[in-house]
């Protein structure tokens, strides 16, 4: 069955355990459809970047799962229609990571920022040698 990743944003004002039950309960949908969740984390209260039916903050779930296509399209219409979800967004992916989600991790497990592969420009290229381009010229 194709692996699939989940987040589901649910409404700020719901209480730690209300946040937990509804991870619950769309496992129990995925299960009833044929899929498993293999790992869930709840990431607990985070600020959006910009305002969700006039919530700024807002309860994080992730979910993974291995699950037949038409369950995870069945526990997304189940999700839009929830009132107490904002949104929801499934990505498949070809395998499952090992441990914890890159949110859950502390900084010093996830590496330093050099450790990322860069182009051959570097990341931003050369900025300081203007000798390629010639001397500005005067404004008028």
């Amino acid at each position: 069955m194709p692996l699939y990743e989940h987040v589901l944003i649910a409404r700020q004002d719901l209480s730690n355990t209300q946040a937990e039950g509804l991870i619950e309960h769309f496992s129990t949908v995925l299960a009833d459809n044929g899929g498993k969740v293999v790992e869930h984390e709840y990431w607990g209260v985070r600020t959006l970047a910009y305002k969700i039916n006039k919530n700024r903050k807002g309860h994080y779930a992730f979910l993974r799962s291995d699950a037949p296509s038409a369950a995870v399209q069945e526990m997304e219409r189940l999700a839009r229609l929830h009132d107490d979800v904002m949104r929801v967004m499934t990505v498949r992916v070809d395998e499952h990571q090992d441990g914890p989600s890159v949110q859950m991790q502390k900084r010093e497990e996830r590496g330093e920022r050099g450790d990322r592969p860069r182009g051959d420009r570097g990341d931003r290229g050369d900025r300081g040698d203007r000798a390629d381009r010639g001397e500005r010229r005067e404004r008028n």
